[in-house]
């Protein structure tokens, strides 16, 4: 099997039973008639630790290479993920939700590594764009399975599921012990490292700060969907079929992006994946059946699925020699920041004005980013 192939079989086991928990505990929430705010507390613990040592994690990836992230990350999210097997009480299900988030976090910034480190730097957009491709088919998989899984046999049973494909991706790679690259030879520039370096540098900071923007679509999707489907009376798996609409537009849209990486300009990319994204969530109000809903999903994936690859790329374009473990870290720490804060601001709107609110906020900020992109062009 090439490297890059086992790597983004890796990334679609672990990652989908990370988005399959993030929508099993949600509605196991729900259910215990936990209001928008408490589901919004809930999904800020998946970011809360990453946002304070992710850096140190990507640190960590740069010094000591991917093997021992990859399968420490894997190990913890497969046992914390059971955990709320035993008990789903609230109290459970925060504390699962953020080692899980936190587990996920070292594991992505070391496959993340591995994959800007395969290979020649022209080919980082086509690699990134088949990691990102990965992504898809976990994040199409992932609700399916928490969906149906909790329709089937209940939620107790679907974590138990959900810890699955994570301990068949550690398995795997304790298998191939010699697969993953030591840590890179050279490494960065003598002296004190400081984060503000990174953030100085005009290379790197607008990539940070629109790809933050970017990422809050997908969070706040992930976040805001069980609500809205069970306010409007959608079943477990039909919020997952909704769901899963989203993931097969990424998959498909990331399905050309290797074969026409080269030829795009990132920055048109990403203004188009903001305008799409901010039309696409003005509308969601709007939608009180299925078909629209999917229609409207599958149009968000379309927007949003197209940007990471070419993002990932003009980071590790960017990054100083033998840091670009730090400087995913410090990405993942800007996004972890939006998801931790973001949900509890929403949550709180929607609880005061309503979900309606929720959306047509974060549409504003996604189309009027755009408009900021696009200048950029």
């Amino acid at each position: 099997m090439k490297p890059l192939v086992y790597f983004v079989l890796l990334t679609v086991l672990s990652h989908a039973g990370f988005v399959g928990s993030r929508i099993t505990m949600s509605l196991a929430a729900i259910k215990q008639g936990a209001s928008p705010l408490s589901v919004g507390v809930l999904m800020s613990l998946y970011a809360l630790i990453p946002m304070v040592l992710a850096v140190q994690a990507g640190r960590l990836v740069d010094r000591a290479g991917a093997f021992g992230p990859i399968a420490i990350g894997g190990s913890v999210m497969t046992l914390a993920m059971v955990a709320p097997f035993a008990s789903h009480a609230l109290p459970v299900l925060f504390a699962s939700a953020a080692v899980v988030g936190s587990a996920f976090m070292l594991q992505h910034i070391a496959l993340n590594h591995v994959i800007g480190n395969t290979g020649d730097p022209a080919d980082r957009p086509v690699n990134f764009s088949w990691f990102a491709l990965g992504y898809s088919i976990s994040g199409f998989l992932g609700p399916l399975l928490a969906g149906f899984a909790i329709d089937l046999v209940g939620h107790d049973a679907a974590f138990l599921l959900l810890a699955v494909p994570p301990a068949a991706g550690t398995a795997l790679l304790l298998r191939r012990r010699g697969v993953p690259p030591p840590a890179a030879a050279h490494r960065a520039e003598s002296g004190k490292r400081s984060i503000a370096d990174l953030l100085r540098n005009p290379r790197l900071l607008p990539v940070f700060l629109f790809s933050g923007l970017l990422a809050s679509g997908w969070d706040l999707y992930t976040f805001v969907i069980p609500i809205y489907g069970t306010q409007i009376g959608l079943s477990a798996s039909t919020i997952g079929i909704v769901m899963a609409s989203f993931a097969l537009a990424t998959f498909l849209v990331r399905l050309v992006m290797p074969s026409m990486a080269r030829r795009l300009s990132p920055w048109a990319v990403i203004s188009t994946a903001l305008a799409i994204a901010g039309a696409a969530y003005s509308l969601f109000p709007l939608a009180h059946a299925v078909a629209p809903l999917i229609a409207l999903s599958f149009l968000l994936g379309l927007g949003l699925g197209c940007a990471q690859p070419m993002v990932m790329a003009a980071l590790y374009a960017a990054s100083p020699p033998g840091r670009q473990g730090e400087v995913v870290g410090v990405r993942t720490t800007m996004l972890n920041t939006s998801t931790t804060f973001m949900p509890l601001a929403f949550g709180a709107v929607g609880t005061a004005l309503g979900i309606s609110t929720v959306f047509w906020a974060v549409a504003a900020l996604l189309l009027a980013g755009g408009w900021l992109a696009g200048r950029r062009r």
